[in-house]
């Protein structure tokens, strides 16, 4: 949920002035973009992957505190709920064996952080929702000890004036009927059950449009294809069910805010862009400061040194809008840089699948950035939008729109046109044919079995209960069966159901 913050109440006066310093901030990064300066090194990629706690009994366990001072790393951080932690990988390049790599990397510093945690009593769990998580987890007391959560909890429902509503439907698991949620929250701890990998990409300004635009036509497929967040307070509810619940848990808007057509923090969007300075000027444009702490630095003073500015007041506002593709700008040894960061995908199942996500993103994208013909000048923003709401709703089982090729499944989609230009892409990166095979090779797989994390969720959950399981006892059941095979790290397509 973004960096800290240390100011504990803001005056009047502390928001009139952030909107003047955030206006600030956004004339100076104009004319960065203007004049330049900004790194223009080879395709970096990083990752963010928030994680779960569980306790002996696979309930919530609310120890990310005790957890962290067990790991004693900087690279793992307190998430928004005691029972989240978030890891952040080294940054690198997106050239040659670099995935593998990753790969095993992540692999030796998640196994090693869940030893770690078992000595506080607690175990990792890669899931995009904990399935085991119940009302009484959504009490404002499991917000982490940071000032920064505890603001945006007091500032979105200031905001808001009532109680979130919490209001999803989803397809019918194998054998029964479909199942609905009407809940309230007074809290968005809530959102704590979104946990979700974030995609990093630096690119050069110049072609921050054209990978914007792209990640957004691959939103919907990525969802459908990735899904793995589909049981909410024991409720079989989407195949993603991390896409509705994140947009509702922070929405600042009550229903009448909603039919003035008053935008959401959570947002996809409304239209391709030229320029990252559209996102930007949008977030400065449509949505007022949550959190208007203030910096001391002027950033044309900094320009006008020679430095580049932290542009802190922007960045912090850009933190507390959650777009889907958010745009990032950054300082890193005194040189600025900008990043596309994918939000849309959930946390697991297991490393390679992880991995395998990102390197079908990083290389479709790519491909989808060097065509000859944009594909955004030839399909709709709203069908990119109800993509990715068809595939986190259904995953396997939507209907996808895709220019030249009509309405298709997810699978056909990716076999037929995406997979190619997936590997296209990542040639194209430099990456090399062991990388490129390995994990491209996994979402064809995944693709032909037709099994997601979430499938997998529900088919064996379904199973479970047509034995004479209840709904707790099923879930359950699954999730120790979901950790095993997570640790074993064979990907998702190759588990078992029963």
């Amino acid at each position: 949920m973004g960096r800290a913050v240390t100011t504990v109440a803001f005056s009047h006066a502390d928001r009139q002035l952030y909107r003047l310093k955030v206006q600030r901030c956004l004339d100076a990064l104009a004319r960065m973009l203007a004049e330049g300066g900004f790194a223009q090194s080879p395709p970096r990629m990083g990752l963010e992957i928030e994680l779960n706690l569980v306790d002996d009994d696979l309930q919530p366990a609310m120890a990310n505190t005790v957890v962290l001072e067990k790991l004693d790393d900087p690279s793992f951080t307190i998430e928004l709920a005691q029972h989240n932690l978030e890891f952040n990988v080294r940054p690198r390049p997106l050239s040659g064996n670099q995935a593998v790599e990753l790969e095993l990397e992540l692999t030796a510093a998640l196994a090693d952080a869940n030893l770690k945690a078992r000595d506080a009593g607690a175990s990792i769990v890669l899931t995009g929702m904990l399935p085991t998580l119940r009302e009484e987890h959504f009490d404002p007391r499991w917000l982490s000890n940071s000032p920064r959560y505890a603001l945006l909890n007091e500032e979105i429902f200031a905001a808001r004036g009532e109680d979130m509503v919490l209001h999803m439907e989803g397809p019918a698991i194998p054998g029964q009927r479909s199942e609905k949620l009407h809940s309230y929250a007074d809290s968005i701890v809530t959102e704590s059950a979104c946990t979700s990998a974030q995609l990093h990409l630096q690119v050069a300004p110049e072609q921050f449009a054209a990978h914007w635009n792209a990640a957004q036509c691959l939103a919907g497929v990525q969802v459908a294809i990735a899904a793995n967040s589909p049981f909410l307070l024991r409720k079989a509810l989407w195949h993603e069910t991390r896409i509705p619940l994140f947009e509702q848990s922070t929405d600042t808007r009550p229903e009448e805010l909603k039919n003035q057509g008053v935008r959401p923090r959570v947002w996809f969007g409304e239209r391709w862009i030229t320029s990252i300075f559209d996102l930007f000027e949008e977030n400065v444009r449509y949505f007022p400061g949550l959190l208007p702490e203030l910096d001391d630095e002027d950033p044309f003073e900094a320009l006008n040194s020679g430095r580049a500015p932290k542009l802190s007041e922007l960045r912090l506002h850009n933190g507390t809008i959650w777009r889907w593709n958010r745009p990032v700008y950054d300082v890193f040894d005194g040189v600025p840089h900008l990043r596309v960061e994918n939000r849309v995908l959930p946390a697991g199942p297991t490393v390679i699948d992880l991995v395998a996500n990102a390197m079908f993103f990083f290389g479709a994208q790519r491909a989808l950035v060097t065509a000859d013909r944009p594909l955004w000048t030839h399909m709709s923003f709203d069908c990119a939008r109800e993509n990715l709401y068809a595939g986190a709703r259904h995953a396997f089982g939507a209907q996808l729109y895709w220019p030249g090729t009509g309405w298709v499944p997810p699978d056909e989609l990716v076999l037929r046109v995406l997979l190619p230009l997936a590997h296209e892409g990542l040639r194209d990166c430099g990456v090399s044919d062991v990388a490129r095979e390995r994990y491209l090779g996994v979402i064809e797989r995944r693709c032909l079995a037709r099994q997601t994390g979430s499938s997998w969720q529900r088919d064996t959950v379904a199973l479970l209960e047509s034995r004479g399981h209840t709904r707790e006892d099923a879930l359950l059941a699954m999730l120790r069966r979901y950790i095993g095979l997570m640790q074993a790290g064979d990907p998702v397509h190759t588990w078992p159901v029963g």
